[in-house]
């Protein structure tokens, strides 16, 4: 007897494995991928890859493999002909989709799609049969090899082809191709087990024209020229067990710079770019040394490689041994603003190099720990190069940002864990996506979610000191390091897997400390933290009476229990408090060290130490107290908003040395626009030791109170005697001294504080004559022959301030503002804007900052009426082939006007560029700039909304984003943002069409319905119904091939007949489930949305309201799995063609009845399909039987039906959106 099918799910435990366990009844050990050709002119790859697999369990006899986009064109297991079918779910994602278009069942159903070939499940879109010869080989344990010979054409994800037009030869216009995509997205170019948790040892071979270089992972170990000397083929070799999500690929026509101080380390950039890259990359071996010497472990793989390339899917993605960078990133020594911002991503890169490629992850719940960890020594770094006050300032940032988001969307779970397909335990039941998925996140969510990982390391570390934590990391690098060493025991390297469990015991390990609360807090629950607080000083007592409350009630706030740090600036010096907040504290006494000081001079002590001398003229003569800080370490992930006095901000901003406590002085300030305000900021912006990013805040702060205080204000506008005392001449304070960006501090002053200024208004709201006619001069004056940085940057800022000193036109008679009839301030700054953008086509600046300042500054001038509104001068800057910057810009300005003009015909036009644009990135940036400045809500009414434009953006999510998990994720988010998760209010009511009688179970049409269309939707739903086929359950297909091909012909007549919109091997629908009864008639049950009973009906006596049932109903409820049933009829005795798409065929295998050929030629559309029923095998009705409601979302778990019937107890609960009568 032939052995079984192994279910996908079967767990198999190795000797040795401590707790990892595979989903694959198979370990794979070893891949080779081999590209013999690439093909820049039609964007196409030829090659083959070989997998070495050992089975774990006997009876193996299919392996599913990750493969997405490829043609597949034989497979072959230890030199024997394979069959294999090829399905992929999240091709199109909802099939026969009734105009409801409801959001919520799309989530599910994508949900369930993306679940369906996730390799850590043990799916996957490629399954292969064993051929039967090798059954026995199999039970023995013994090695299978699987070969796999595959295409790629024109790929639409997973490699991106760069290629400028032009005449010349490939390499000469600086054509390349480069692997990208988000998580793991290897399987779009090769077929391999695409997950984190399977690793292998890697031998790649590509085969490129002599004037390329092939960049991949691993050491380099030959280059073969061919005899011709046209093309050479690149062989490197990947010792280290790597999962293939980690591997990558760039061939272009690279220069080499071998790194100086670190020969082991390359770095690849196209033509005439390689001066840019050695100042660029000249710092990267002080990056090395901090991380190994922090590590106390060296760099886990011989080599590192750095490759420079043109439309980056994402600025920085690290790979094993290996960074793909955005070219954008290069920079000369003469540019301020970008080496920073490059010098971070190139040390986040090699932070990943660490955790995320050398130690990978067990399941997606793991990843927080990799992201996590990462992150927390790439801030490590940050505060050794660049100082404490910028890593504050940084951590400071990231919390405001995770705090904004949470309290927003409802909260960002770390470690997800989720109950058996019940509602109330799904984690983010908030959310419009499904979180058990890096491939249904949204990408916002993605990057909130990295920056919350890195934020709870660090608060990990206030709980079991810095020195304790760095060995937990050494402890984790020491065992992947002798895990992945031992070539020949594959069972060893799940040492090189980190989880949530075994990073939580190393801690406890470690450090001898229990931080299971922390965890629970922060890890295992979303959530921040919300404090008021506010206190009152007991003078008898000499106590500091201190009021916290809490919000916890609101949408993504926590309630917090614990310690809570409060330190407390008096008299006599600052002193820490440590409170316990409890479950109904509010109030706490803390005992003041202090007596209020009656004109007595004395210096005060500071937290640092420091003893200054202060003006106590403003503080209660009665209190002793100066500041109150609540959380000053941020230990806590919270959002306080703390009162107190004025004059408590002005010390606090004035005197404490934490860049984080005089930012949110500065923030709280504006709220106090008082002299004694202006005061303590001006003195800020004249203190050169104060950190430079507080003096920029402070210039605006500025701004708001001179504005609130405009009546009242005395003296020259605020800033500009400052500003002319520090960067202009003596002797003419309007000219501005020539350019010297020696003193950065004082470089982002000088271009801070214009900008801020522009911002000024007068009793009329107007800006001041003379601050426009001040930044307009120091335009005018502007000279950096003598500077040695550019001034692109501050050239950009000082357009900006023009930009800001723009106010809405006032139109007399209504006139309509031409260019003819300007203001005449509004003219200089309109020629000012016109030469810039001249200049920048003859002298472009770096990055093209200016045009960029320019655009915005233009689309100022439309929004406040001073020009015509008219986009087509940014639709020409937005065009393909402009620098990315510029093209960002000018999209901005579009999806604004769409939005201010409420105008259909861009819209359309911004919907097409999301369709058709080259750069992956663009196309994810105009979904993303349409989700934040959205031209309609779903609250609102809008001339916009229109059905033609959801069909629209459902074919988009649904089938026109397949091949980038990133691109749909954002459509979904823009169709939540449009219409939210139920029916679109712009869709037309179904009719009235449904009578059921729950009493005696019947249903029946309402009369009014013409006939004619139930008879039509009869018809499909038979079709529908023969034409399923449930793939992954295939077993013996050779034993009932020959007797029944004849029978499936004749029994998919009606499934031929379809209309040919209709996708191929539709699902039953969700209110359907069929089963065999004993008496050998087939039952139609029918399931109600609220309710897990079932309503059974005869098939025999089915007549077409039933029928009417099945095509209606599906809008009560919808199934979580898409294009795939768990049951199908006993008659239908055949299966169907897997969903295809043209991107994603699959040629024929040799054994004529497995391997499945869509690309017939000479053939019309019936005879293919006619053809491919003859060739797909069959399945017996007893494999597939209904699921328990525990594996809601699962392809394969199955159990039989219970035949008993039930009675409804309840009334129905139907989605309001249809309309249902109900008799009784």
């Amino acid at each position: 007897m032939p052995p079984t099918g192994l279910e996908p799910s079967r767990i198999n435990r190795k000797k040795g494995d401590k707790g990892f366990e595979s989903p694959r009844p198979y370990k794979l050990t070893h891949q080779v991928v081999c590209i013999n050709s690439i093909n820049f002119q039609r964007k196409s790859v030829v090659g083959f890859v070989e997998l070495t697999i050992f089975p774990t369990v006997a009876h193996l006899n299919r392996i599913k493999l990750n493969s997405k986009q490829c043609r597949i064109y034989r497979v072959r297991v230890n030199d024997l002909e394979a069959a294999f079918i090829y399905n992929d779910p999240t091709l199109e994602v909802c099939h026969h989709e009734s105009k409801q278009r409801n959001l919520n069942y799309f989530s599910n159903a994508y949900a369930a799609a993306v679940t369906a070939v996730d390799p850590d499940a043990g799916n996957g879109e490629l399954c292969i049969k064993v051929p039967s010869e090798l059954w026995k080989h199999v039970n023995e344990l013994k090695v299978l090899k699987v070969h796999i010979k595959f295409s790629l054409d024109q790929p639409k994800g997973g490699l991106h082809f760069v290629v400028p037009n032009g005449e010349a030869s490939m390499a000469e216009r600086g054509a390349h191709v480069f692997s990208c995509g988000y998580q793991n997205s290897t399987r779009f170019w090769f077929p391999c087990v695409d997950s984190y948790s399977e690793l292998c040892t890697w031998k790649l071979e590509y085969t490129v024209d002599a004037a390329m270089v092939a960049v991949s992972n691993g050491d380099l170990v030959e280059t073969i020229y061919t005899h011709d000397m046209q093309k050479k083929t690149f062989h490197y070799m990947l010792t280290i067990p790597t999962a293939a999500s980690n591997i990558s690929l760039a061939v272009g026509p690279f220069e080499i710079l071998v790194d100086p101080y670190m020969h082991e380390v390359t770095h690849f950039c196209l033509p005439q770019l390689l001066p840019l890259l050695k100042h660029t990359t000249s710092f990267l071996h002080e990056v090395f040394e901090f991380y190994e010497e922090i590590l106390t472990c060296p760099y886990p793989y011989s080599c590192f490689k750095t490759v420079f390339i043109d439309e980056a899917y994402v600025e920085v993605a690290a790979y094993a041994s290996m960074s793909i960078f955005s070219t954008n990133l290069l920079h000369s020594a003469k540019i301020i603003d970008e080496t920073p911002l490059t010098r971070r991503c190139l040390a986040q890169s090699l932070a990943q190099q660490f955790f995320g490629c050398f130690i990978s992850r067990m399941s997606w719940s793991d990843e927080w720990v990799l992201r996590g960890i990462s992150g927390y020594i790439y801030g490590l770094w940050m505060k050794k190069t660049f100082g404490v006050n910028e890593y504050h300032h940084w951590i400071k940032e990231e919390l405001d940002q995770i705090v904004a988001y949470e309290l927003k969307t409802g909260g960002v779970l770390l470690h997800p864990t989720f109950g058996r397909g019940k509602e109330k335990d799904d984690p983010a039941s908030h959310q419009h996506f499904s979180i058990k998925h890096p491939h249904t996140l949204s990408w916002e969510y993605y990057t909130m979610f990295q920056c919350k990982a890195h934020l709870v390391m660090r608060l990990i570390e206030n709980r079991i000191s810095m020195e304790f934590m760095l060995q937990v990391f050494n402890k984790l690098l020491s065992l992947a390091s002798t895990a992945s060493s031992q070539k020949f025991q594959s069972h060893m390297w799940s040492q090189m897997l980190v989880s949530t469990s075994g990073f939580l015991k190393c801690i406890s390990n470690v450090s001898g400390k229990d931080i299971q609360h922390l965890i629970k807090r922060w890890v295992d629950q979303s959530g921040v933290v919300k404090f008021y607080g506010s206190f009152a000083f007991n003078r008898k007592r000499n106590v500091l009476e201190l009021d916290i409350k809490q919000d916890y009630t609101s949408l993504g706030t926590q309630k917090y229990v614990g310690p809570l740090k409060v330190t407390v600036q008096e008299l006599d010096g600052s002193f820490n408090h440590t409170l316990q907040i409890e479950e109904n504290s509010l109030k706490h006494d803390i005992p003041c060290h202090s007596k209020s000081r009656r004109n007595k001079k004395k210096k005060i002590p500071l937290m640092n130490g420091e003893e200054v001398d202060m003006d106590l003229s403003a503080m209660d003569a009665d209190s002793p107290l100066l500041w109150i800080r609540i959380d000053p370490d941020m230990s806590v992930l919270r959002k306080v908003e703390f009162e107190q006095s004025d004059f408590m901000w002005q010390y606090q901003l004035r005197y404490e040395r934490d860049v984080v406590a005089q930012e949110e002085s500065i923030l709280a300030l504006e709220k106090f626009p008082t002299p004694a305000s202006r005061l303590s900021l001006t003195d800020i912006l004249e203190q050169e030791q104060c950190f430079y990013r507080v003096r920029m805040l402070a210039c605006f702060c500025l701004a708001k109170i001179a504005n609130s205080m405009v009546s009242t204000w005395t003296g020259p506008p605020a800033m500009k005697s400052l500003f002319t005392r520090m960067f202009c001449c003596k002797t003419c304070p309007n000219i501005v001294k020539t350019n010297n960006f020696m003193s950065f501090q004082s470089y982002f002053l000088q271009k801070t504080m214009p900008v801020a200024m522009a911002l000024l208004r007068d009793v009329h709201n107007l800006c001041p004559k003379e601050v426009s006619t001040f930044i307009l001069d120091l335009i005018k004056y502007n000279d950096n022959r003598k500077n040695k940085f550019s001034d692109n940057y501050y050239r950009a800022e000082m357009i900006d301030a023009l930009a800001n000193s723009v106010t809405p036109a006032v139109s007399v008679n209504n006139e309509v503002r031409t260019l003819d009839n300007l203001n005449p301030d509004v003219r200089l700054i309109l020629e000012e804007i016109t030469r810039f953008l001249n200049m920048e086509k003859l002298l472009p600046s770096y990055r093209h900052t200016v045009t960029v300042s320019c655009l915005r500054a233009i689309r100022v001038l439309q929004k406040n009426g001073h020009v015509p509104s008219d986009p087509s001068l940014f639709k020409s800057y937005a065009e393909y082939g402009h620098f990315v910057d510029i093209r960002i810009a000018a999209l901005e300005a579009v999806v604004d006007h769409t939005r201010v003009d409420g105008s259909y015909e861009e819209l359309q036009w911004l919907l097409n560029m999301i369709q058709n644009d080259p750069v992956p990135y663009v196309r994810h940036k105009i979904l993303n700039m349409l989700t934040r400045n959205p031209p309609f809500t779903k609250n609102m009414d809008s001339p916009l909304c229109k059905e033609a434009l959801v069909d629209q953006l459902w074919k988009l999510m649904n089938s026109g984003t397949s091949h980038d998990w990133r691109l749909r994720c954002g459509a979904v988010d823009l169709y939540f943002t449009l219409f939210g998760l139920s029916r679109p209010s712009c869709l037309p009511l179904p009719e009235l069409g449904l009578i059921l009688n729950l009493k005696e179970k019947k249903a029946m049409l309402n009369p009014t319905i013409i006939s004619k269309a139930v008879v039509a939707d009869s018809q499909e739903s038979v079709s529908n119904l023969n034409s399923h086929a449930q793939l992954t359950g295939f077993q013996n297909a050779e034993n009932h091939l020959a007797k029944e091909s004849s029978a499936n012909l004749s029994a998919h007549q009606q499934g031929v007949k379809r209309k040919s919109d209709t996708p191929l091997g539709s699902p039953l629908e969700p209110c359907q489930i069929l089963e065999n009864d004993d008496n050998s008639k087939v039952k139609l049950k029918v399931r109600f949305s609220n309710s897990q009973e079932e309503e059974e009906g005869d098939m025999d006596t089915i007549n077409d309201s039933q029928f009417f049932i099945y095509h209606h109903l599906k809008m009560i409820e919808r199934p979580s799995t898409p294009g795939l049933s768990k049951l199908r009829p006993v008659s239908s005795r055949s299966a169907l063609m897997p969903q295809h798409s043209p991107g994603c065929d699959v040629t024929a295998s040799a054994k004529p009845h497995w391997g499945m050929d869509m690309s017939y030629k000479g053939l019309g559309k019936g005879q293919s399909l006619e053809r491919s029923v003859l060739l797909v095998p069959t399945t017996p009705l007893s494999v597939f039987t209904k699921e328990p409601s525990s594996s809601k979302h699962s392809y394969h778990h199955h159990h039989e039906h219970k035949k008993k019937k039930k009675k409804y107890k309840h009334k129905h609960k139907h989605d309001s959106k249809v309309k249902v009568k109900k008799t009784r």
